[in-house]
């Protein structure tokens, strides 16, 4: 039985929880119209028990229930450890496609297909994945996240990836649009900026083009600043997300920010304000994450927010029809693609 208010829209705040147990105050949160989604990080998670309770309480808070996600991409950003596959950075799928470009694009959907399946056994929506900024060798924070340095690479891979995640019952997220490759500042903890004009960022967009192209879900916006494009970082800037995501790219998925708790998000405004201003530029849902403080004042402010489209682009980021962990482990395919995994680990 649902314990929250019925039939409540997705709100469009992502937030965190503290522990690995949801705390009297984050329920009330979670209750709030404001609220759409809960992200996972390590401290969330014990062991698999745990972690299905917790996502069980999650979903019994509100109806329809919110969005579950994490960061599960592989190699040092993955949040989730044993008994889940220890996956591999995703420059190991660029490795691999320089040697032998069939057998990459084949682990690239078994990588998508386990790393989902995996997921969605805990009954999780999503894993913010993949990247798809280039590997241009300048972004420390980026590194072995990134696929490879070509554009026609990094699009393939990643739709494969895809392809395997959406088999598993998983929508996609692409980031850090348009692009952190190209910033060697960590959006994390410092203000961001790529001096490249328009123009030359055409190779950093062709990986978002090939996958909406394909029928990509959803795309998270960076904080990373393009002085001489637009003044602001990407994830408030209107230029970024309805000029060129909306109307050029042609992009109609949900649009979601990074975390608006980082600094390179902060131009000198609160986070309150941060928040509105990426929604208002288009953002459909924007995280707050390692702030508790800052929840009670962003759901304040949100208390009167509607935006009747983003509703049906977050609500096609459910997680699809999945199998229970022991099923999952027992399956053929499971068995498959560990074995591609580990193939791609020592090969």
């Amino acid at each position: 039985m649902n314990s929250g208010s019925g039939n409540v829209p997705l709100g469009p705040l992502m937030i965190d929880l503290r522990g690995p147990e949801i705390d009297a105050d984050e329920r009330s949160w979670l209750q709030s119209p404001a609220v759409g989604g809960v992200i996972l990080f390590t401290r969330n998670f014990r062991d698999l028990k745990q972690l299905s309770e917790l996502v069980a309480g999650i979903r019994a808070a509100r109806n329809p229930p919110l969005l579950v996600a994490v960061d599960h991409e592989g190699g040092r950003v993955q949040r989730f450890r044993r008994p889940f596959t220890e996956l591999p950075p995703m420059r190991a799928l660029g490795h691999l496609h320089d040697r032998n470009p069939p057998e990459a694009s084949a682990a690239a959907r078994a990588f998508g297909w386990l790393m989902a399946s995996e997921l969605r056994a805990l009954d999780i929506d999503l894993s913010f994945a993949p990247v798809v900024d280039l590997d241009l060798g300048m972004a420390e924070v980026i590194g072995d996240r990134a696929l490879h340095p070509s554009p026609a690479v990094v699009g393939a891979l990643s739709a494969e990836f895809s392809a395997g995640a959406n088999a598993a019952g998983m929508a996609m997220t692409a980031k850090h649009f348009p692009t952190h490759g190209g910033a060697r500042a960590d959006s994390h903890t410092a203000l961001a900026a790529d001096d490249r004009e328009l123009d030359q960022l055409t190779d950093d967009l062709d990986p978002y083009r090939h996958l909406i192209a394909n029928g990509l879900e959803s795309v998270m916006v960076g904080h990373v600043i393009f002085p001489s494009v637009d003044p602001l970082p990407a994830s408030l800037s209107a230029f970024w997300m309805r000029e060129q995501l909306r109307d050029r790219l042609g992009f109609d998925g949900a649009v979601l920010s990074d975390d608006m708790s980082m600094a390179g998000a902060d131009i000198g405004s609160d986070c309150r304000q941060r928040i509105l201003r990426s929604l208002e530029a288009g953002c459909d849902m924007v995280l707050l994450c390692n702030a508790p403080r800052e929840i009670p004042g962003a759901i304040e402010a949100l208390a009167d927010y509607c935006n009747p489209a983003s509703e049906p682009r977050l609500a096609r980021l459910r997680g699809g029809a999945q199998q229970t962990w022991n099923e999952l482990r027992a399956s053929d395919q499971w068995r498959v693609a560990r074995k591609q995994l580990n193939m791609l680990v020592t090969g």
